[in-house]
């Protein structure tokens, strides 16, 4: 397992490069450059000149991505434009917040989706089993910022029992609503699954208890499918977080990234992007990780001989 960990700590390091090149390249792609958001189109063109070259916006794209690369190995990202302070500050100042958010979120999906799974599995074709399939599909089925915005309606608008903005209730119910109900059909398909191995029949066969077929036998394989979709659905939790983080004016980095996408503020953009990406990368790491706690029988390093 330890050969495996740093083995894929390595492997990070060309992704995330990858990742920084051509998130840097296509930020680029729009015509015109962040100047006519900031300076004022009157102004002298030497001081506007002066000003590109201030930002590094006078170089070639490739040597101003080499320089952003050099200072970001050494965690300098730059300074935001519109503050001018540092940016590994300011997502340091908005990355707590969203992460108050997704990490009561990602528990609350589990929480939910394992025992609704398992328990939609095991009677199957009953009542449980077709309302939370209904719900299911109708959650699939439906937007992430239209569940927020009906929320908002609901409980700020016309039963008054919580603000619009600012408060973490309604953006945490929306994210986790968002992530549940794919979520809950994979949880339920894997125990269907497990549940028609032969292993299970012999362990009905020999006269233990159903519970513990279940929750000894069953549930522990049906748990690998749905590790691996927690691990991968963490770009979608940000990818989330942008938007929900704007609808209820959330002060996390979601929130930061869409503003600075609209005014342009590339270092900042950039910033938002690495941090991002690390932290998907390492979580679907932990993931990997997490098969062979829940699996024993898996063993990374066999498979890396």
């Amino acid at each position: 397992m330890r050969k495996f960990f740093f083995k894929r700590l390595l492997q990070l390091i060309p992704l995330l490069i990858g990742i920084s090149l051509i998130s840097f390249f296509v930020m680029h792609l729009a015509p015109g450059d962040p100047t006519a958001l900031f300076i004022d189109p009157n102004v002298d063109p030497g001081e506007l000149a002066r000003v590109r070259a201030n930002w590094g916006l006078d170089q070639p794209i490739p040597v101003q991505y080499i320089k952003w690369l050099w200072n970001a190995v050494r965690l300098d990202f730059g300074r935001s434009y519109m503050t001018g302070q540092p940016v590994i500050g300011e997502i340091a100042e908005r990355l707590p917040n969203t992460l108050i958010l997704m990490i009561p979120s990602y528990i609350l999906t589990l929480l939910i989706c394992i025992p609704v799974g398992v328990y939609s599995a095991v009677k199957k074709g009953g009542w449980f089993d077709n309302t939370f399939t209904v719900l299911s599909f109708a959650g699939m089925s439906i937007p992430t910022f239209w569940v927020g915005l009906m929320l908002m309606l609901l409980f700020a608008v016309q039963l008054d029992w919580l603000p619009a903005t600012g408060n973490l209730v309604l953006p945490l119910i929306t994210m986790t609503i968002g992530s549940l109900a794919g979520l809950t059909r994979y949880q339920r398909a894997a125990m269907l699954e497990v549940l028609n191995q032969d292993f299970i029949r012999t362990a009905r066969a020999k006269g233990l208890p159903e519970r513990v077929v279940i929750f000894k036998h069953a549930l522990r394989n049906a748990l690998i499918p749905i590790v691996t979709i927690m691990g991968l659905s963490l770009p979608d939790l940000f990818g989330g977080a942008f938007i929900i983080e704007t609808i209820f004016a959330w002060p996390g980095m979601g929130r930061l990234g869409v503003q600075a996408i609209f005014s342009r503020n590339y270092p900042l953009i950039m910033g938002i992007v690495m941090f991002s990406a690390l932290l998907i990368v390492l979580g679907n790491l932990f993931a990997d990780i997490g098969y062979a706690l829940v699996d024993p029988r898996i063993r990374y390093e066999k498979n890396d001989k």
